[in-house]
């Protein structure tokens, strides 16, 4: 009996899964749909025109291998890109599909707008940003100079997000993703990405208009524009702009007549061919207190995740803010930081700045002591989260090892052991899949990882020294 489409493009995944990180895996293929097998065809099915591009730019020697292994060399791929999608009279949202290279846009049969469209027309439209009284304020984009691409540190976490941001900033309204939907937990950088493209618009189109706006700001204006009676020309106003970037879209949740508001603006803003940028703290589909139709809309374009940042990635982060503010850090003390802060951007960089207020302000040298006294009081006073990335550094430090000797593979009895120790200190306090652990452990296999368990209980049960070792360390990990 031969395989179906999922079962080749499951043992295709099998054999990339090994190949890449999880990471990358988890971000190009996961999103990948097998569509059908005909004539040793395999089509899959992938979110965008840009996804397709990535896959064929990055990936395309590893996937042309896996197709043949599976199908033989005759084997081939084939590629079904969702299109824009549309919506019918009855706003229910469809999803368009056309193979490569059949992109063509679609006409919006949308409702007509209950609001007069042709007034504001004649006469000067009011800014909601401008307070009635305050005419030497002068609101332009809102965006924040200091949150550029130059100051966006790219990683694995976040790399599909800022490729598809600056894509946008290239051509904004021309490209399959509008709107871009970017989301994340808080602290994690949407913000910066989001201005980061709307000053890249701004200083390759500086005849457009590009405005940044909070949802918050949006509600109370739409409130007051409905108390002062000019709810049309609030409506006006923003029909107007090029580029509209709103920010944390979920605060609508539940306000059904500002979503109703937002619904006319997105429609007329994405029939005109103009480019829409939203932030979230959860994808469209898991979004709640929403309209279906406005729901259905967000899944226009492209929906990109802000990750984790890993280890590296933290690094750079904290490096380009040293620069950045012209003061220096010895690299130990930048590396305790990345491994002690590891699941929010913003804290990384507070802890940062308490750091060096605290050596400003009490004339103290910036080192392991210094730093490990702010990170302490700091961590303590948010919700630290124990990565592997934590565990691997105290283990080393704890044996005196390069973190990156866990990762080669040397079988000294030391590294082996220090190794073996990460694994199991990974499974007890983090939430991570063996796969995974092992993965980050020299990238060895899930046995490998139980293995490693089962020899640590067997040496805390026989060796006494070796028991020492590992009481030392869990009070080192859980401090």
């Amino acid at each position: 009996m031969e395989n179906t489409h999922s079962e080749v493009w499951e043992n295709c995944l099998r054999i990339i899964r090994d190949n890449i990180s999880y990471q990358k895996f988890k971000t190009w293929f996961e999103p990948i749909k097998p569509v059908k097998l005909e004539d040793n065809v395999l089509t899959i099915q992938v979110p965008s025109q840009f996804f397709y591009e990535w896959l064929e730019e990055h990936y395309i020697t590893l996937l042309k291998k896996t197709i043949k292994n599976e199908l033989g060399s005759n084997g081939r791929l084939e590629y079904s890109i969702v299109m824009d999608g549309s919506y019918d009279n009855a706003n229910d949202p469809y999803t368009v599909t056309a193979p490569t290279g059949n992109k063509k846009a679609l006409k919006n049969p949308d409702v007509s707008m209950p609001i007069d469209l042709n007034q504001g027309k004649s006469k000067e439209i009011p800014n909601p940003f401008i307070i009635p009284g305050l005419k030497k304020i002068n609101v332009q984009s809102q965006l924040i100079e200091n949150y550029s691409f130059d100051n966006f540190v790219e990683g694995d976490c976040n790399r599909l997000a800022r490729s598809a941001g600056y894509a946008v900033a290239q051509n904004p309204g021309k490209t399959a993703f509008n709107p871009l939907f970017i989301y994340s937990a808080t602290g994690l950088g949407k913000t910066h990405l989001v201005h980061a493209i709307g000053i890249e618009v701004k200083n390759n189109f500086p005849d457009k208009t590009v405005l940044y706006v909070t949802t918050e700001q949006f509600m109370h204006q739409f409130v007051d524009a409905v108390r002062n009676n000019n709810h049309n020309d609030f409506i006006h106003f923003y029909q107007m702009i090029d580029v509209l970037i709103i920010d944390d879209i979920h605060g609508l949740a539940g306000k059904e007549k500002t979503q109703n508001v937002f619904f006319h603006i997105f429609n007329h803003l994405h029939q005109k061919g103009k480019q829409l940028i939203i932030t979230s703290d959860k994808p469209p589909v898991e979004l709640k207190g929403m309209e279906q139709r406005l729901l259905s809309r967000f899944k226009w374009g492209l929906a990109a995740d802000l990750q984790i940042p890993d280890f590296d990635t933290r690094m750079g982060i904290i490096k380009k803010k040293l620069y950045n503010d012209g003061v220096e850090m010895p690299a130990d003390v930048i590396e305790y930081l990345a491994y002690s802060i590891s699941t929010n951007v913003r804290e990384l960089e507070g802890a940062m700045v308490s750091i060096l207020a605290q050596s400003t302000l009490n004339k103290k040298a910036i080192n392991l002591d210094l730093a490990r006294q702010m990170i302490d009081k700091f961590v303590k006073n948010t919700s630290k989260e124990i990565s592997i990335d934590f565990i691997q550094k105290i283990v080393c430090d704890y044996f005196n090892l390069p973190v990156d000797m866990i990762n080669s593979k040397t079988r000294k009895r030391e590294i082996v052991q220090a190794r073996q120790l990460a694994m199991f200190f990974a499974k007890k306090h983090t939430k991570s899949s063996l796969a995974t652990i092992g993965l980050h452990c020299g990238n060895k296999d899930h046995a490998t990882v139980l293995h490693a368990c089962r020899t640590v209980i067997n040496l805390i049960e026989t060796d006494k020294q070796f028991r020492n070792y590992v009481e030392d360390l869990e009070k080192k990990i859980k401090i």
